[in-house]
């Protein structure tokens, strides 16, 4: 089940969630850290993460499931975040160099169906990053943050997820070692507990994040879709007009 849109807003805007997003944005950055002329999409609650790429993607944007809703992003500029299906992404075959799920593989209840959008959107040599809450972590315990909510994964099963929807895991990492309380002490020492955590105690991290590629090889037809007709948008990626089966709009939110 998808959470609301605002509740992930005011999670983040909160000093906890800040924390969380500089840990986990050190990751995601360690294991991507060249994007140069690349397009780079989120799917999930991504925003949080992808204000790292906009100085050196060619075109980075994001979408928001349908039922977890949308708030503009970047705030008071051009939007850069549309509103979709996860089972009817809006993109062309080929047409992302980066995919970041974030808050996205533990609510979708389409998950096969959003994991074959995304092997379908991703170029051959593209790359795929899951950030997931981690079943052995406490953060999946605690319902007073967006990562105890959903369903949550051992290394183990998401690395069974990515081989059985055509793809090829790779490293492992991991973050968020710091209690998810509110406590000064705690939000203060934040990375000296990360560094402890990442060396002593990495079965207890708050989240997984695993990296993919596509099995190329392995590729098997799909379910039968409705023809898609494309327009460009900018940085040259080809969004569809396509309806979803249950006839609802894919494009872009207003």
């Amino acid at each position: 089940m998808w959470s609301d849109v605002i509740d992930l807003d005011e999670f983040y805007r909160s000093p906890l969630g800040q924390v969380a997003r500089r840990m986990i944005r050190r990751r995601i950055r360690a294991v991507w850290p060249d994007v140069r002329g690349m397009t780079v999409l989120g799917l999930g609650h991504a925003t949080p993460y992808l204000w790292q790429f906009e100085s050196e993607a060619a075109c980075v944007m994001a979408i928001a499931p349908a039922p977890q809703g949308v708030i503009p992003w970047p705030p008071n500029e051009p939007g850069q975040v549309a509103l979709a299906y996860e089972a009817a992404l809006p993109f062309a075959d080929l047409s992302v160099d980066r995919l970041l799920l974030v808050h996205a593989v533990e609510s979708s209840e389409e998950l096969r169906e959003m994991m074959r959008e995304s092997w379908r959107v991703l170029k051959g040599n593209g790359k795929l990053l899951l950030v997931v809450p981690n079943r052995t972590g406490i953060w999946a315990r605690s319902e007073r943050t967006p990562f105890g909510h959903g369903y949550p994964y051992t290394n183990g099963q998401i690395r069974r997820l990515l081989r059985d929807c055509m793809f090829t895991p790779g490293d492992t990492a991991r973050a968020l070692y710091i209690p998810p309380v509110r406590r000064r002490l705690f939000l203060k020492s934040a990375l000296a507990i990360e560094r402890i955590g990442s060396r002593l105690f990495q079965t207890f991290a708050g989240v997984l994040l695993v990296e993919a590629t596509k099995q190329v090889y392995a590729a098997t037809p799909g379910k039968a879709v409705a023809r898609r007709k494309f327009v460009v948008l900018p940085g040259g990626i080809a969004a569809s007009n396509r309806t979803s089966r249950r006839e609802a709009p894919n494009g872009p939110a207003d």
